[in-house]
């Protein structure tokens, strides 16, 4: 199971080479990484997709926090949360096809922001289950690029 995991950090130098250090030094596959300051600047949001198991999450919110420059661990899986990735997305394509991809980019609400004679490129934010989808819908036309910018989330405050 893929969970997602926030780690609020000191905005040092070496922190985020500690914490994936840490992971990865205990086998732990990081599925996407991003790293970000907060509205305070002193403080990171570290935000991690990792696949295991709920004892391997344990293992890795325990160690975690052991970590001095990390303020505070959590797993939103648990929780209420939102996310969101964004993809830049490069496909083949000519005059033929051209408004095929045109028409899955809209359906998928993703943007195409550069037109060449042989390819578009597309932006798509989405939740990540959601660009997986569009990239396997554009397989066929044949991918040229793909980057992705990992999943960012936030915990999701309970109205009383």
């Amino acid at each position: 199971m893929r969970h997602i995991i926030t780690a609020l950090v000191e905005n040092q130098p070496g922190v985020l080479a500690r914490v994936v250090g840490l992971i990865s030094g205990r086998g732990f596959n990081i599925h996407s990484l991003n790293v970000a300051p907060t509205h305070d600047s002193t403080l990171s949001r570290v935000t991690l997709a990792i696949d295991g198991d709920e004892r391997d999450l344990e293992q890795i919110t325990k160690q975690l926090n052991k970590l001095i420059d990390v303020i505070k661990v959590a797993d939103l899986t648990r929780s209420k949360y939102v996310n969101r990735e964004l993809a830049l997305i490069e496909v083949n394509c000519d005059t033929r096809n051209r408004s095929e991809i045109i028409e899955l980019a809209h359906l998928f609400e993703a943007r195409i922001i550069s037109v060449r004679k042989n390819s578009v490129v597309m932006y798509i934010v989405s939740v990540y289950e959601g660009i997986d989808e569009f990239i396997e819908v554009l397989r066929p036309y044949g991918i040229v690029d793909i980057s992705r910018s990992g999943v960012v989330a936030m915990g999701r405050i309970e109205q009383e």
